[in-house]
């Protein structure tokens, strides 16, 4: 099957030509036909198997009418809306759109959180027909009614399922509500669990079921090694194997955003060139980080599960877990990062005696046992990592050696006065603390405390 036989137009078919593809992947061969035909669409396919392109090329297709030269904003208000859940994807997809879109007079513009909202408004004012964005951002604008989408024709979820693990959920259903009630829908996901399915099922119209691989499937170009080492000796181990294999792109996931950093400067600190990306991070800094990344300027980058969705990093060979995600579905994420169009890709996971019920849990939905790999010379920590592992929190760093060089064995115990610390405590007749004196009344005696209380002292006779 070619392109051609898709139906695409001529402007479509010259865009994918300059993308040097020549052959539709299996998602896109089923996905495109229906979307032309205006169906809605429940697509799950594995990640890089072109997901992005079998939405993307129709889409443009049916959106081709309503091309205009016209400067006017008027002429170009916003007919197709995608969602995704991270900033990078939204970019990635809108550089898609691009791509695919750049013979024909459409517009495309991004909005996402993190970086300043006047640029997007001044595009939003301009005109777009594809807006691609992020729940949050999209619900700024609108709050601030610098976009209308009253004229919304194709709504596309993309990553579906992410978005409802990040707690999107009530921030679609907002823009659900302002987006008009007869259009055409469409949710694409790597995975569909059962939230996901409950929300197709309010929001499709007799949707096609388009479904490329078994449900939660691994990238079948990917190789799996499991190595088992302590927590402390992993990042000698990952050291040693990217200077051992010279491996010169790796992507590292933890779990931690405090953890990427630590470990990306750690690793700096041992010669290898890293850096991290994390949501603490701002936009212009992810950005950077990852086409430093992509260029080679960085060996490593340094991720937590915010990039295990939606980055495409061309040809990437290596993904590390060196923390194991506490999910087994991300791990599929993570992976799906390598593997991709055609490619290998190995994903290598360094395992300690704390996570192995997390590896089971990932053999289980694999349904396979993951090749173990032989760690030689990491297998037990040293002296000083148990050391360190055994420590208490609250101990203090202990004192070089060299500040107790001099200090004698038995410190002397005599006070300036002439006082023997080093003796018991014996009280003296000096040291007892005085009595104090019986306090003195004036005036009325004291009462009994009997008195008081109506009792113990004979009440006066009465006079006659």
């Amino acid at each position: 099957m070619s392109f051609e036989s898709l139906k695409l137009i001529p402007e479509l078919l010259r865009a994918v030509a300059d993308q040097g593809y020549s052959e539709p992947t299996p998602i896109q061969a089923k996905a495109i036909p229906a979307i032309l035909e205006r169906r809605d669409i429940m697509g799950c396919a594995q990640t890089g198997t072109g997901k992005t392109a079998g939405f993307t090329l129709p889409l443009l297709q049916l959106l081709a009418p309503f091309g205009s030269a016209s400067p006017s904003p008027a002429r170009h208000p916003v007919r197709a809306l995608i969602l995704a859940p991270t900033r990078e994807l939204a970019a990635q997809v809108e550089e898609s759109v691009q791509l695919y879109g750049k013979h024909l007079p459409l517009r495309s513009g991004t909005v996402f959180g993190g970086v300043d909202i006047k640029p997007q408004v001044k595009i939003l004012h301009a005109g777009v027909e594809v807006l691609v964005a992020t729940p949050g951002r999209l619900l700024d604008h609108l709050q601030q009614k610098t976009v209308s989408l009253s004229q919304v024709q194709v709504l596309v979820l993309d990553e579906a399922d992410r978005m409802l693990d990040m707690g999107f959920l009530p921030d679609i259903k907002r823009i659900l509500a302002v987006l008009p009630p007869k259009r055409q829908n469409l949710l694409f996901s790597a995975t569909f669990s059962d939230e996901i399915r409950r929300l197709a099922k309010d929001l499709l119209n007799a949707p096609i079921m388009i479904e490329v691989a078994r449900r939660n499937a691994p990238a079948d170009l990917v190789s799996h090694q499991v190595y088992e080492v302590p927590a402390l000796r992993k990042r000698a181990l990952l050291a040693h194997l990217i200077r051992s294999r010279d491996m010169q792109q790796v992507l590292v996931f933890v779990r931690m955003k405090r953890d990427a950093n630590r470990l990306a400067r750690q690793l700096e600190q041992d010669g290898l060139a890293a850096s991290a990306i994390h949501s603490d991070r701002t936009q212009a800094e992810r950005m950077q980080a990852l086409e430093e990344f992509k260029q080679g300027k960085a060996r490593i980058l340094v991720a937590t599960d915010i990039a295990a969705r939606g980055l495409d990093i061309e040809e990437l060979p290596f993904v590390v877990n060196y923390e194991l995600p506490y999910t087994p579905e991300d791990y599929l994420h993570r992976i799906g990062r390598t593997g991709r169009a055609g490619l290998p890709g190995e994903a290598i996971s360094l395992v300690s005696a704390d996570e192995m019920h997390m590896l089971v849990e990932i053999e289980k939905l694999l349904k396979r046992t993951l090749p173990r790999q032989s760690a030689e010379g990491f297998e037990r920590e040293g002296r000083r990592q148990r050391h360190e592992r055994d420590r208490p929190a609250h101990a203090t760093k202990p004192q070089p050696k060299s500040a107790h060089k001099n200090t004698p064995k038995t410190a002397p115990k005599i006070a300036a006065d002439g006082f023997d610390f080093s003796k018991p405590y014996e009280p003296t007749a000096s040291s007892e603390p005085e009595r104090p004196p019986e306090p003195t009344h004036r005036g009325r005696p004291q009462r009994p405390t009997a008195a008081l209380l109506g009792g113990g002292v004979k009440p006066p006779t009465p006079k006659k």
